[in-house]
């Protein structure tokens, strides 16, 4: 079956404080889409990317590719005006029937065993949306004040957003509307159920400076745990 990743990197940055973009950062001497775009390269030979980036910056893109990757296996295409727009833009490179994964570039911290997780669980029932419990206090904000809610019953969610695509080529045949935050909230609009998948606590989305300092600690404790290669 035919797997294809649609890396969704068409953000501006502007949350941490620089006028690059924060998928172009550097990250340990390496802009952090690198990260994301190499997990899933390596994750299976025969995986193809459709990297959607802002149209100023998709020279950029190209450069990384050229630099690390083989460009055999990556498209870049243009994104929209909102995230919605950005996937159907995506999915428009989508030849053959398969399973799609939809990942923010800038959760670069993802590894192979949640993509796999991803794979199995949307090939048994169609779906799989990464999600992780909340560790906080949960409170509902409502015209009276607020009220604590239970947070047992919450689940914070994530990406890859995975799906087979004759489920999510045609929920992008819909009408937008504001409440579409993610794949999962459209393809529920599209009248189908979604179903949960656990999902990584390091999985985080790089949004403001500190998750630069902390995503940098992430990787610094994944190459001390590899085991060092013998030498002759």
């Amino acid at each position: 079956m035919r797997k294809y990743a649609i890396i969704v990197a068409g953000g501006t940055g502007t949350r941490m404080g620089s006028q690059l973009p924060k998928q172009f950062m550097l990250l340990k001497g390496r802009p952090v889409l690198y990260y994301t775009l190499k997990t899933f390269l390596e994750t299976w030979p025969d995986l193809q990317v459709i990297l959607v980036l802002p149209v100023e910056y998709t020279d950029m893109g190209q450069e990384i590719i050229d630099a690390f990757f083989d460009k055999n296996r990556i498209r870049i295409t243009a994104g929209g005006d909102s995230r919605f727009q950005s996937v159907k833009n995506g999915l428009a490179l989508v030849d053959e029937e398969g399973i799609i994964f939809v990942q923010d570039g800038v959760r670069c911290l993802l590894t192979p065993a949640l993509i796999e997780r991803c794979l199995a669980q949307a090939v048994e029932t169609g779906t799989a949306i990464p999600a992780i419990p909340s560790n906080d206090s949960i409170r509902l904000v409502n015209e009276e004040g607020n009220t604590a809610y239970d947070r047992s019953k919450v689940m914070i969610i994530q990406t890859p957003q995975t799906f087979h695509s004759k489920i999510l080529l045609p929920a992008f045949q819909i009408d937008y509307k504001d409440k579409f935050t993610d794949e999962a909230t459209v393809v529920e609009a599209y009248g189908m159920k979604v179903s949960l998948v656990e999902g990584e606590s390091t999985n985080i989305k790089l949004t403001t400076p500190v998750d630069l300092l902390i995503a940098e600690r992430i990787l610094e404790e994944r190459e001390a745990s590899q085991p060092v290669a013998s030498q002759a």
